[in-house]
């Protein structure tokens, strides 16, 4: 039933994957790549709300409250998606106790993550929110203290709720102090202890 009922999509950095209000009619899966998921607030002002990785499902709440997206999602690498359709998923939920446990289940943990975002970007200071955004790029995406920088530094201020300007500052400061080495395109953290105790304290 899936399988009959599925497209697939490529897309290209940059692209626009989900448009925040459009008809919430497709649940998506990645199927390779990166993309970020992000609100646009008011001014033009984004917040990045995660990064979805290879084998994560896009489906968001708004579908079950007002058949709407209630976030934008674009491309960062090249992205390989499937789309399947929400009407096809409620079926498949309603046959499958297995899948619907496991749909539940992800959607329970998405909800958990969001509420640790909402607690660092309220009640921590500007240090703690980078600190807490690179030990994600080390520990959860990349698994490594050496990594790509897959963001720009615009990017990087709407994931951390700041502006580019303090992001860049406190970059220098992590260098400055030995904790890391940035350059544009990639990261290596050098005292993973220090950060995560700038992190846990911000």
């Amino acid at each position: 039933m899936v399988n009959n009922n599925r497209y697939e999509a490529n897309f290209k950095p940059g692209e626009i994957i989900i448009k925040q209000g459009s008809p919430a009619s497709n649940a998506i899966f990645l199927i390779s790549g990166l993309a970020k998921v992000y609100v646009e607030g008011y001014s033009g002002k984004n917040l990045i709300l995660n990064l979805a990785e290879q084998s994560s499902i896009l489906a968001g709440p708004g579908v079950h409250v007002n058949s709407r997206y209630c976030y934008s999602v674009a491309a960062i690498t090249q992205v390989h998606s499937c789309f399947i359709s929400f009407d096809i998923i409620r079926k498949v939920i309603s046959v499958n106790p297995g899948f619907a446990v496991g749909f539940i289940e992800e959607l329970s943990e998405k909800a958990y993550k969001m509420h640790q975002k909402v607690v660092n970007l309220t009640q921590k200071k500007m240090h703690g929110r980078l600190a807490e955004a690179l030990l994600y790029f080390s520990e959860t995406l990349f698994h490594s203290d050496d990594f790509e920088m897959v963001l720009s530094r615009q990017e990087l201020g709407e994931m951390t709720n700041m502006a580019k300007e303090s992001v860049v500052r406190i970059l220098g400061e992590l260098e400055n102090e030995r904790i890391i080495q940035a350059t544009p395109r990639a990261v290596r953290i050098l005292d993973h202890d220090k950060l995560r105790v700038i992190s846990e304290k911000g």
